[in-house]
């Protein structure tokens, strides 16, 4: 008997934070959420490689999870509840991450 694996709570994050942009990206545009999501603080970064911030993350999970039409799937609510779902089901991100470690051992070994 096969066991079903649970996903880990990086995929759940990752995931979650996903449903999270999608229900910002639906409020109408004077909602706080939506204000603070894309507000410019006006700060310069840091010398050296660059921290990815939360949307860069969120752009390239749904990239991943989405396809390269992700963004219009955000509109339409039903179409976009059913992206995290199947990434949850077919574990998409799980294989990425594991595909990740593999290289980074490799490279480090």
């Amino acid at each position: 008997m096969q066991w079903l694996k649970k996903p880990t709570i990086i995929e759940t994050v990752r995931l979650n934070g996903l449903c999270w942009f999608g229900h910002v990206q639906r409020m109408e545009g004077n909602r706080i959420p939506k204000r603070v999501l894309y507000m410019n603080l006006g700060t310069k970064r840091l010398r050296g490689r660059s921290r990815n911030r939360w949307q860069d993350e969120v752009r390239e999970d749904g990239r991943i999870v989405g396809g390269e039409g992700w963004k219009e799937k955000v509109h339409n609510r039903e179409e976009w509840k059913k992206l995290p779902r199947t990434a949850r089901n077919r574990r998409i991100l799980h294989m990425l991450m594991e595909g990740m470690n593999e290289l980074v051992t490799s490279v480090f070994s």
